[in-house]
Order: C-alpha cells, then sequence, then structure tokens
C-alpha cells in the first residue's frame, strides 16, 4: 500500500496529498507522467524512462519541475519511504495551477510534480505470464498524438473497461487501415510463422515504449530478427506467437484474441525466450541513482 506521497516539495501521508482543484492536469489534462519498475530494490531503465519523460514535458512546452539530480533524489525517497523493494514509482508532471483557461498561463506558473511508489508481487505477473493472457481489439478512438505520454488517458479506460467486462486482460486498438496501433497500456507483438518478431514502427500513432526498446535489444542480444512493420487483426490471428510489452508486464504473452486461440493457445517459445532474457539486457540502477547524461534517443515522430 502506498503511505507516503511527494507532491510540490512535500511528502505527505497518503491521504493529507493533494493538488488545488485548479490544477492543469486535473482540469484539462495538461499533464505528463512516467512509470518506471522497481525490481530488487533496482530502477530498471530508469535513464530511457527520463529520457522520455524530459521529451513529453518538450513537446508540451512544459519546464521540468526540477533538475535530473533532484527528481532522481525525489523517486529514491519515495520509493525507501514507501518501502518499495518490487514495485514501481510514478511521476507525474503538470503545467500547474492557473485559473482555468485555454491558453497556457502567461506569465508560466511553476509545474506541479507528484510521485508515488507502490509495492507489487512480481510472482503474480509470473504466475499470468506462464498461462499468457486474453485480449480484445476495437477501433482505435484515440487522439494524433499517442507518441506524447500524457495523462489524457480516458480512451484507455474505456478500453480497458470494455476488455475487463469480456473477461480479458487488454485491448489492442486498430486504425482506419485495419492495423494494429498498440494496447490500450501496452505495445502489440507478434512473431509470424517465419519466427519474424514484428511490432508497428515508431510514429505519432503510438507510445514509444521504454520496454517495446529493449525488447528488442533483447531480441538481437538472442540473435532473433525484429522488423518494426504494422499487421492487421488477421496476421495476427495467424500468428505462431502475440505478446504485450509495458513497464509492469515486461513481456506477457497473448494466447487469446477477440475469443480466437493464438497458435496452441498456450505461452510460445520466443516470447518466454524474451520473457527470461528481459532482465539481463535492461538498465538496473540503484535507488536514487543519477544518470550521467539522458540518452539520446529519437522518439518519432
Amino acid at each position: 500500500m502506498t503511505r507516503i506521497i511527494y507532491v510540490n516539495g512535500r511528502y505527505l501521508p497518503y491521504h493529507d496529498a493533494k493538488v488545488h482543484v485548479e490544477d492543469r492536469g486535473f482540469q484539462l489534462a495538461d499533464a505528463v507522467y512516467e512509470v518506471i519498475e522497481v525490481s530488487d530494490n533496482s530502477l530498471v531503465d530508469a535513464t530511457r524512462h527520463l529520457t522520455r519523460l524530459w521529451r513529453s514535458l518538450s513537446e508540451l512546452s512544459i519546464s521540468p519541475p526540477m533538475s535530473e539530480p533532484a527528481l532522481c533524489h525525489v523517486m529514491g525517497q519515495t520509493i525507501r519511504r514507501n518501502r518499495v523493494r518490487n514495485g514501481l514509482v510514478y511521476l507525474q508532471v503538470s503545467r500547474g495551477e492557473s485559473p482555468r483557461d485555454f491558453l497556457f498561463p502567461d506569465p508560466p506558473v511553476p509545474p506541479t510534480l507528484v510521485c508515488l511508489a507502490r509495492a507489487t508481487i512480481p510472482a503474480q505477473v509470473d504466475q499470468r505470464a506462464e498461462t499468457g493472457i486474453h485480449i480484445i481489439t476495437m477501433p482505435e478512438t484515440r487522439w494524433k498524438r499517442c507518441d506524447i505520454k500524457t495523462v489524457m488517458l480516458l480512451p484507455a479506460c474505456l478500453a480497458k473497461q470494455q476488455a475487463h467486462a469480456q473477461s480479458a486482460s487488454e485491448a489492442w486498438f486498430v486504425d482506419a487501415e485495419g492495423l494494429i496501433t498498440e494496447g490500450a497500456s501496452s505495445n502489440a507483438w507478434i512473431v509470424d510463422r517465419s519466427g519474424r518478431l514484428l511490432t508497428r514502427p515508431l510514429d505519432n500513432t503510438i507510445l514509444p515504449g521504454i520496454t517495446r526498446r529493449t525488447v528488442m535489444d533483447t531480441a538481437a542480444s538472442l540473435g532473433l530478427v525484429v522488423e518494426e512493420s504494422p499487421f492487421t487483426v488477421a496476421e495476427a490471428l495467424d500468428a505462431a506467437e502475440a505478446f504485450i510489452t509495458s513497464a509492469t508486464n515486461t513481456v506477457m504473452p497473448v494466447i487469446m484474441i477477440d475469443g480466437q486461440r493464438i497458435s496452441s493457445g498456450t505461452p510460445g517459445p520466443l516470447c518466454r525466450q524474451l520473457r527470461r532474457s528481459f532482465a539481463r539486457v535492461a538498465e538496473h540502477s540503484p535507488v536514487g541513482y543519477v544518470p550521467s547524461k539522458l540518452e539520446n534517443q529519437a522518439f518519432a515522430p
């Protein structure tokens, strides 16, 4: 359970942690966020996550709330105060509090920073990976800048709720051309019958997933072929394997799409291999670390 939350310079008990009623993140979804896995008291791929956070802030012209070393200190303190050894740390930065207006505050106001840490049980995720998950597909309903990790998540919430109502764990969005974009909270992958790993190329229709990037590194280390190429629902149904990637799932096998079994209906060997090897390739940093520099990583567009 989350005990202490950082809000704008203060570490507060859970029930006392609040932002202003006219915070632009609350009223206008004018905010960005990141979720970083905590594994055995280490941050997983934190440098890449912070690189993406800084990029999201830049795309929305939101000033960073503090320096990188200070933010790493806040994350470390929040994790320690909540005694999280395995779990996640959540960062959210809004443009700040200002009387409600569509225009940005002029002059600018200080951004709002929230950080919380929460424990998870890795064995539960591992158990789901042993059996695999079911997903559904649905028409793409989101805006045209999914490459920015904003808190504007209502379409994803509706998709997740619809998936839950159908006893599924995730929903894959399908664009007007019949191509899968990504999941409500994950990137989408398949393994075709020739053994190639396929995932949609980066553009403004998908989030540049950090776990997605590290899985590509993991595949390269194993000599597997990854092709950044869009695929249809029909191609996914005909695939040898399917899976999703995200910070909270790493590599999660998909065994059924829209009620139809994928291949044997069990997690496939390549998916299992990627999941086993992911931790070896991912960056693991001690809680409270400060990156020497953020990655020079391109996030399309």
